[in-house]
């Protein structure tokens, strides 16, 4: 009997040994979202190991069948975390210091609660977040008054600033990996939308832009319509970019000592400058009781100097923002590259509180020192005390970039894959405006960029500025629509206007649905281009769509739940997570199965929350 069960035994793990395999791979944090290096990846009950690297980052082949992986590291928690359908996995692992804590397993963490002299799962893995709590009361954001359902009998006519910032995405993980849905004004969807990458045609004619547009039912909103519309910018490789003069502005204020403030910061921009090529120079500024100059400008080449001049920065002292901007402009000027990428790079928390004596006169400085061609972009770090409104505003007046870094993986994406975009300006002062046809629309509402909204008349005005698009960049805006005939309770009734003159007979007997026009200037003009696109009006099924419509959609109905809009009619977590499922394409980078992952996380926050409000 004995022979018979060693040989069956032996018969089933062989053929386990010959399972085709499947690849596993993440990202491991501390609660503070730093990454955390030599983290021993091991498959429980297997030989297959791995060590995670600098940027916390791990790979391993498991077989199909493999249950769990475990997680060690001197001075944590042993975490096991289950193996699911999901193949990037985000793992929080915990000091042994807490005697509570919970950690994140594939997006869905297990609350660990101390007995003895270990740990032990106490639920199953329905719960999420690190078990730091952030001070939200310290942070500080712009009120967003939602976009309402506007009348096109009232008005036709739509204008807005395109946006390409996506802190808003990388802030919302910020929230939701440590266990707290986020402010609902902390919530931009459409920087929300904006973070993922869409294949989008390139730019085939004299425009460095380029439209593309689809229409289908509102998946929330039955009997509605969405038009998403996509805007791709030309990708100019690496080498044919111009030369630039970069001036590092760092924040080494006391408030920057965390973790995931300067040390992160120090990593990120490292990433950065292994990019820069032997034309471009950098020069570092840094900033605090009083502001200094720690690197005078310096060739790209000259990796290790440049590495050198970071790895000396501490943080100690106030915080003198406006100093140390005016040094770091100065600067800029004085090795100002005519025909070449001029721009000052500000890392900080946004918890400006010495300097300049008010903020409209640093708005003023930028925005002086943007037309003479210098931009400022915004890279902001840390919680707490996080000042979301006062970076954003800065990049805007900047003409620049605003990104927030959570982790080392959000720098390589700012800094690494998407380094022409974030440096590289293709077009500047770019604005949309849309024009409804009544015939077809009966109304319609822009779903974010309340922020971005402009005057119709605006538009033609060469003088108001609006948000730059980079090398590859691309900007999707979605509009849901009440088509003519449909009843909406969204939308009320109104009298028809006396006096005005409208092109009915053109309107009655076009198939268009609207027209999208766009206006934008090249980097070294001060006067605008104007192209236009008429769309039909054709809708296709849902299902039927292209992946970036249904992902785009799914991302922007998350944001409609996040902020508790009045207009997320019947959405809900599970239809955003099957939505982005059948949307990922080729995920090479794993944003979009992370972005998953999120979603339950806040689907398990949300419902907690309810269940306390019950």
């Amino acid at each position: 009997m004995k022979t018979r069960v060693t040989i069956l035994l032996a018969v089933i793990l062989s053929a386990f040994a010959f399972l085709p395999e499947r690849q596993i791979r993440g990202t491991v944090t501390d609660a503070a979202n730093v990454p955390l290096a030599g983290v021993t990846v091991s498959l429980q009950g297997g030989d297959a190991t791995t060590v995670t690297d600098r940027s916390g980052y791990f790979s391993l082949n498991v077989p199909k069948l493999a249950q769990a992986l475990v997680f060690k590291k001197a001075g944590y928690q042993n975490l096991t975390a289950p193996i699911t359908s999901d193949s990037v996995l985000k793992i929080i692992l915990i000091q042994k210091a807490e005697t509570l804590r919970e950690v994140v397993i594939a997006g869905q963490p297990m609350l660990m609660k101390k007995t003895s002299s270990h740990s032990v799962a106490a639920a199953p893995a329905t719960f999420h977040g690190s078990v730091r709590q952030i001070p939200v009361e310290t942070e500080s954001y712009k009120p967003i008054n939602e976009n309402g359902f506007l009348s096109v009998g009232q008005q036709p006519v739509t204008t807005f600033s395109i946006d390409v910032d996506r802190a808003a995405y990388s802030n919302v993980r910020r929230f939701l990996n440590n266990g707290q849905m986020p402010p609902e004004d902390a919530v931009r969807v459409e920087e929300m939308i904006n973070y993922f990458d869409y294949n989008y045609p390139q730019p085939a004619g004299e425009h460095p832009l380029a439209i593309t547009t689809e229409t289908t039912d509102s998946p929330w909103n039955p009997g509605l319509k969405l038009v998403h519309i996509g805007l791709q910018a030309k990708t100019v490789s690496t080498e044919n970019l111009p030369a630039s003069n970069l001036v590092f502005l760092i924040d080494v204020s006391g408030s920057m000592s965390d973790p995931n403030k300067l040390p992160l910061l120090k990593q990120a921009f490292k990433l950065l400058v292994d990019q820069l090529r032997a034309e471009d120079k950098i020069s570092l500024v840094t900033y605090a009781g009083s502001a200094g100059l720690v690197l005078p400008p310096t060739a790209g080449n000259e990796k290790k100097v440049i590495k050198d001049a970071l790895d000396k920065l501490e943080a100690g002292g106030s915080t003198a923002g406006g100093e140390g901007i005016e040094l770091a402009y100065d600067l800029a000027k004085k090795h100002f590259l005519p025909k070449g990428n001029n721009r000052v790079i500000l890392a900080t928390d946004g918890d400006f509180n010495v300097g300049i004596s008010n903020e409209s006169e640093l708005q003023k400085l930028i925005e002086e020192k943007r037309k003479a061609g210098i931009f400022l972009s915004v890279m902001g770090f840390g919680m707490g005390n996080y000042k979301d409104s006062h970076a954003e505003t800065l990049a805007d007046k900047g003409n620049g970039n605003y990104a927030y870094i959570d982790n080392i993986q959000e720098a390589r994406k700012e800094f690494v894959q998407e380094f022409g975009g974030t440096l590289f300006t293709i077009a500047k002062d770019v604005k949309i405006q849309i024009e409804f046809n009544p015939a077809q629309v009966q109304a319609y509402r822009l779903i974010g960029y309340e922020n971005r909204a402009l005057r119709n008349d605006e538009f033609n005005d060469d003088k108001k500025d609006a948000g730059d698009m980079g090398s590859g960049h691309s900007v999707t805006s979605i509009y849901e629509i009440v088509p003519k005939g449909t009843h909406s309770s969204y939308i009320g009734t109104t009298d028809a206007l006396k006096y005005q003159q409208n092109n009915a007979d053109a309107a009655g007997n076009s198939n268009e649905m609207m027209t999208v026009k766009v206006r934008y200037k090249k980097p070294d003009s001060d006067k605008s281009v104007l192209f236009d696109l008429p769309i039909k009006a054709t809708s296709v099924a849902f299902e039927k769509c292209s992946e970036n419509l249904r992902f785009a959609s799914a991302v922007a109905e998350f944001g409609l739940l996040l902020r508790g809009s009045e207009y997320k009619g019947k959405a809900t977590y599970t239809d955003v997570i099957q939505c982005a499922r059948g949307a990922f394409g080729k995920d090479e980078e794993g944003y979009r199965a992370e972005f998953v992952q999120l979603v339950k996380v806040a689907q398990s926050l949300d419902g907690a929350q309810e269940t306390t409000r019950k």
